[in-house]
């Protein structure tokens, strides 16, 4: 683990770590822990103010340190800033129409007139790996999908989603590209957008680069029985999530998967890609009773894995 000082998504200063493979010089990090929504209190919760600007900070970390490669998660964000806090945090700057530069509130993304680029920029490969499909911009984009639970009203969704479509607006008038309809582009906050327009980064299933680590098909096709889980199975397990991408390599390969969920709706989609499925209750239970919970629906399970597993 590599230590770094970052400030968080309200500004203050933070250590954040970030994982590092000496083999192939590869940093390994979540943007969860620069700007991550755990890290506040629920009446902190602003993502009209909150910046991505710690995640750029431990890009400039990972790149002063020699990385050749840097593998960023996506997810649990606080943000939706559209990864401009981590653009300003690499040298870019975003001018009103007078030439000033803007202030730190994504509202003021409004005013964008302006994307002036560092003549400097040195940044390593960067793959973003993220669970979502999620483009910039619209109904299933950033704001709409997950602002609300970030903390954002009814009528800052409005500001953000105007602020975010300025920001595409200027972006692609700027660089000799358009990322806001790419999958994956509305992840944490939009961070996936920043990361195509600002870093050159490539946007890729996490399952996809955590599958092909682990070399995960080749221990498929030496198992009798696959069993994956989630804590809520719903639609939005077949939107990239792991459980649906281990019930598909699992079929690839012949093999029966079983899956255990906190929750489960019903589906049909979703249960058909499993053998077997069952949930630890009805109701949420607590974080203390889970283990005791999950341990019990296993051994309940277990009839059904040895049938399938002709044991």
């Amino acid at each position: 683990w590599i230590p770094c000082r970052v400030q968080d998504a309200l500004g203050r200063e933070v250590s954040a770590r970030f994982g590092w493979l000496a083999k192939s010089a590869t940093a390994v990090m979540e943007m969860s822990a620069a700007a991550g929504l755990t890290q506040l209190l629920p009446d902190e919760r602003e993502p009209i103010r909150a910046s991505t600007f710690g995640v750029g900070q431990m890009l400039s970390a990972a790149a002063a340190r020699g990385a050749r490669h840097i593998i960023l998660g996506l997810g649990g964000s606080a943000t939706n800033d559209g990864g401009t806090g981590m653009a300003r945090a690499l040298g870019f700057r975003f001018l009103a129409g007078d030439g000033h530069a803007l202030g730190r509130s994504v509202t003021d993304l409004r005013d964008l007139a302006r994307i002036e680029s560092p003549n400097d920029l040195k940044l390593p490969s960067i793959t973003a790996a993220c669970d979502v499909t999620n483009p910039l911009l619209g109904p299933t984009g950033a704001t709409r999908t997950f602002g609300a639970q970030k903390g954002a009203t009814s009528a800052e969704l409005e500001i953000l989603e105007g602020s975010l479509t300025q920001l595409a607006e200027i972006s692609a008038q700027t660089f000799p590209c358009d990322h806001r309809t790419v999958s994956g582009a509305g992840a944490a906050g939009g961070l996936g957008f920043g990361l195509l327009t600002f870093a050159g980064a490539e946007i890729r299933s996490g399952f996809e680069v955590v599958a092909e680590t682990i070399d995960l098909r080749s221990r498929i096709a030496r198992a009798d029985i696959v069993i994956t889980g989630e804590g809520r199975l719903d639609h939005q397990t077949l939107s990239g999530k792991v459980p649906a991408g281990v019930a598909r390599l699992a079929r690839e390969l012949r093999k029966p998967v079983f899956v255990i969920a906190g929750q489960a709706t019903a589906d049909p989609e979703v249960r058909a890609l499993f053998a077997g499925l069952t949930t630890l209750d009805d109701r949420s239970p607590g974080f203390r009773e889970t283990p005791a919970l999950l341990e019990m629906r296993a051994a309940a399970l277990g009839p059904q894995l040895r049938a399938a597993a002709g044991k």
